[in-house]
């Protein structure tokens, strides 16, 4: 029997929540409706002082499901608009959250490690951004959290180059805050999160808040649109297109750049 992708929500008496990506037919990929229950996961009751957020079977998430991701709408809608808001959401929350990354951070999932406040990973954790290998202009929110992670040099990197990054690798470049041993891993990011959960909720509210405006990135409006107007013109591009049926079909892509 097929099973219909959720998000498993556990709150635990330590005021963690914990969210479990469960989407095995597609590696934890992400579509609307998992992208939907991640988002409705974000109003926790009151208790709720830490969040944690992984991926069942020893997968962290491979991204957003590239078989719904198409040109942009007759309205102007980009596909993965919903996504981009919910990461936002996450980002910029009062309650902090902690990615546990095992496995495969792709796509929207490496983003989403990225749009938590801390990142836990494994020897045998990889983060890959493969954007431009799909044909795919990534949104500017989503590059500006990894270069505040990893500088812009390494983030141009990760982008341009779909670079695989492993967990110790991660680590030194500061994509991951901590790298213990895969068996290790769940009992120390719920350790984390129990630290963030016993602290003033307040305090780290305000905290988080002033470390938000401290990072942003400053685009004028002017140039979100110039932004957006890119975007909508790479992902209706024919080469977004070729590079998601060649990923689809498992071939190498043949780019015409038109």
């Amino acid at each position: 029997m097929h099973m219909q992708p959720t998000v498993e929500v556990e709150d635990r008496e330590d005021g963690v929540r914990v969210l479990t990506l469960v989407n095995p037919a597609r590696k934890n990929a992400l579509d609307e409706r998992l992208v939907g229950l991640l988002d409705a996961a974000l109003s926790p009751p009151s208790h709720i002082r830490a969040f944690l957020i992984r991926g069942a079977g020893g997968t962290f998430c491979s991204g957003f499901d590239l078989t719904i991701l198409g040109p942009p709408a007759a309205d102007g809608s980009l596909p993965d608009d919903l996504l981009m808001a919910m990461l936002s959401r996450l980002e910029h929350h009062e309650v902090p959250s902690v990615a546990l990354v095992q496995g495969a951070a792709f796509g929207g999932g490496f983003d989403l490690a990225c749009a938590c406040d801390f990142r836990v990973g494994t020897p045998e954790t990889v983060f890959c951004m493969p954007a431009a290998r799909l044909g795919l202009m990534y949104s500017a929110e989503g590059m500006a959290r990894a270069a505040r992670l990893v500088g812009l040099a390494r983030a141009r990197a990760l982008f341009l180059t779909a670079l695989k990054l492993d967990g110790e690798t991660a680590l030194t470049w500061g994509m991951l805050d901590e790298c213990p041993p895969a068996a290790a891993a769940e009992a120390r990011a719920l350790e984390l999160c129990q630290t963030l959960a016993a602290h003033a909720p307040l305090a780290v509210a305000g905290m988080k808040q002033v470390f938000g405006l401290i990072g942003q990135p400053v685009l004028s409006e002017e140039e979100r649109i110039r932004v957006r107007a890119l975007r909508v013109a790479v992902l209706g591009s024919e080469d977004a297109r070729e590079g998601r049926a060649a990923f689809l079909e498992k071939r190498a892509p043949r780019f015409q750049g038109r």
